[in-house]
C-alpha cells in the first residue's frame, strides 16, 4: 500500500484551490461559480486536515469540524441569494445581475 505524504496532500489542495480560483474568475453562471467557492473552500479544509496529520494533533479537525458547519449555513443562505436573484432578473448569469439597481 502507496502512503501519501504531506507534500502529496498540500499539492492536491492547491490545485483544487487554483482550479476554483480560476473558476470564480472565469465563469459567467452564478451557480457554478457558487460551486467553485465551495471547492476553495473543501480544499482549504483539506490542507488543514494534512497539517494536523503531519503534526500529529486534532486542532487542524476541530477546525474543519466548524468550517463544515459554517459552509452548511453558507450554502442555505447562498442559495437563496440566488434564487431570488433569479426570480427578480430570470437569470444567472454575472454579466446580466451587475444591474442591480431598480
Amino acid at each position: 500500500m502507496i502512503h501519501a505524504g504531506l507534500e502529496q496532500y498540500i499539492f492536491v489542495s492547491a490545485l483544487m484551490f487554483a482550479l476554483g480560483f480560476f473558476g470564480v474568475l472565469l465563469r459567467k453562471n452564478t451557480l457554478v461559480i457558487y460551486m467553485c467557492l465551495e471547492l476553495m473552500l473543501v480544499a482549504s479544509t483539506l490542507a488543514l486536515v494534512a497539517f494536523s496529520r503531519f503534526n500529529g494533533t486534532m486542532d487542524g479537525n476541530v477546525f474543519v469540524f466548524f468550517i463544515l458547519t459554517i459552509a452548511a449555513a453558507e450554502v442555505a443562505v447562498g442559495l437563496a441569494i440566488i434564487v431570488a436573484l433569479f426570480r427578480q432578473r430570470h437569470t444567472v448569469q454575472v454579466e446580466e445581475l451587475n444591474h442591480l439597481k431598480n
